[in-house]
């Protein structure tokens, strides 16, 4: 008796879980891959690892921390030996894509779309950790919460950040570097 209790809280608190984070999943998803049947897989592969590893969530951070860290882990073995070549799929309406780009920027439609593909494309020759970085950035996660899901220090987050955002800015101004 004392097993079926505890399946029904387990799932309970999965469901719960599934419901408050379902969307952040899916997007991490189509993050990391632009195929829609292999996010709806990458998907199903992450809900199957919070399950595994929800007894051993010890609540040393948010839920949707641990949430973040199980995706993208998931995410990132999902692609296996192709995860170098992995596309970081990024759409315009993503919440904090200003975060990356100054919003003067973006002045026109016209401005705005070509920025944004070339930005796509620079995200595209990011290394693996540095993608990760940014689609958590873009998910709006604090820089200690990234640091978490990641597993590196909150300075080492900023200073990794900083780095990035100073390099796709380089090279989205064609070289020149203008203080922001």
């Amino acid at each position: 008796m004392r097993t079926k209790t505890y399946t029904l809280k387990k799932e309970e608190h999965f469901n719960q879980i599934l419901s408050e984070n379902s969307e952040r999943i899916q997007r991490i998803c189509r993050y990391y891959n632009s195929n829609t049947e292999d996010q709806k897989d990458m998907y199903q592969e992450v809900l199957v690892n919070i399950w595994k590893s929800l007894d051993n969530f010890r609540g040393d951070s948010a839920i949707s921390t641990w949430v973040y860290r199980v995706a993208v882990n998931t995410s990132l073995s999902f692609t296996g030996k192709t995860f170098k070549q992995m596309k970081l799929i990024v759409n315009t309406d993503t919440q904090n894509l200003s975060s990356i780009l100054d919003d003067e920027s973006l002045e026109t439609k016209h401005k705005e779309e070509a920025q944004f593909n070339q930005l796509q494309n620079e995200l595209n020759q990011l290394s693996v950790i540095d993608k990760a970085l940014i689609s958590l950035m873009l998910e709006g996660l604090s820089m200690k919460e990234i640091g978490d899901v990641i597993g590196i220090t909150e300075p080492n987050v900023k200073v990794k950040i900083h780095r990035i955002k100073a390099q796709l800015k380089t090279k989205l101004t064609g070289g020149v570097t203008y203080e922001f």
